[in-house]
């Protein structure tokens, strides 16, 4: 669901010197962790020596990924990233129909079986938007992830509506209709719904199941929540005081959602975050209310560490 990959015209790509200038800022503000994604963050030629310059100031590294070549940089891996994040569509056959890429599904399977086979407690998850493709699948999907050995597997609806990945363009109707599911399907999902809750008990309890059967319930709410038949579900989130988004341009923003507010190329991180426009941001935000935040459907809530004033 992310359109990252296709807006990136001219193939921007953070550098071994960005990273480096983004060094004394992360240190500065203590930085716990750092997301790396893309498009394919395994596709820059410069993601492991990334990693080995986080890891000297003990950062811990996470990564999201297509799992596509998890396998080849197995060892590496290993080595340099804390866990991985895998995205996942569905069962082998629908997995590869909505990627498009014929094997997608058996590459993810022997990349994760083998990086098991290496480091048995090597963590690796799942995440995966639901929508009108794959929700009737749920069940197999849970199915899939338990076969690979994946140790959790989250949930959560598709932005369809917001500029967030990179969308120049709002994606047209005919888009939204193919991905959101339409109303007279929600009924069908609620009937999903109420089968997980009621059959994947033990999954809920051990977090296999990332979110609460409360959270996965909300998925229902969010789209019955766009053809207005209630509001958009509450989100407790925290994401523009505790964390940034940096992307391959140098461009900086609160979260995925909300416009930029600098580029790492005209100013350092920390001037960017403890700036005038950022902190007016943060001081004016009000994620109860605010248009954005009401239809967000990636949220974060963490203890207050940083040093990000207002």
């Amino acid at each position: 669901m992310c359109d990252i990959w296709k807006d990136n015209k001219n193939l921007k790509q953070l550098t071994e010197g960005d990273v480096s200038q983004l060094m004394c800022a992360l240190k500065k503000f203590g930085t716990k962790q750092v997301v790396m994604s893309g498009g394919e963050a395994l596709l820059n030629p410069n993601f492991f020596l990334f990693c080995e310059m986080l890891k000297k100031e003990n950062i811990k590294i996470s990564l999201l990924s297509t799992g596509l070549t998890i396998r080849k940089n197995a060892k590496k891996l290993i080595e340099w990233v804390d866990d991985i994040i895998i995205s996942l569509d569905g069962d082998e056959e629908l997995h590869d129909s909505i990627r498009n890429v014929k094997g997608a599904y058996g590459k993810i399977y022997d990349g994760v079986r083998f990086i098991k086979s290496i480091k048995p407690e090597y963590k690796i998850t799942a995440r995966t938007v639901i929508h009108r493709l794959n929700y009737k699948c749920w069940s197999s999907i849970i199915g899939s992830a338990k076969e690979m050995g994946l140790n959790q597997i989250s949930f959560l609806p598709a932005d369809v509506s917001s500029h967030a990945f990179n969308r120049e363009v709002l994606w047209s109707n005919a888009r939204q209709n193919e991905i959101a599911l339409q109303k007279e399907e929600l009924p069908v999902l609620q009937e999903i719904i109420d089968f997980l809750v009621q059959n994947y008990k033990q999954e809920f309890e051990n977090r296999f199941i990332a979110e609460s059967p409360q959270k996965i319930k909300k998925i229902h709410d969010y789209y019955a929540a766009l053809h207005g038949l209630n509001p958009f579900p509450f989100k407790k989130c925290n994401a523009p005081w505790v964390s940034t988004v940096i992307e391959a341009d140098g461009t900086v923003r609160p979260c995925f959602f909300h416009e930029a507010y600098g580029n790492i190329h005209d100013n350092p991180l920390d001037k960017i975050l403890n700036g005038e426009q950022a902190i007016r941001f943060r001081k004016a935000l009000d994620v109860s209310t605010d248009n954005i935040c009401a239809k967000c459907v990636c949220y974060l809530n963490l203890p207050v560490t940083a040093n990000i004033s207002g």
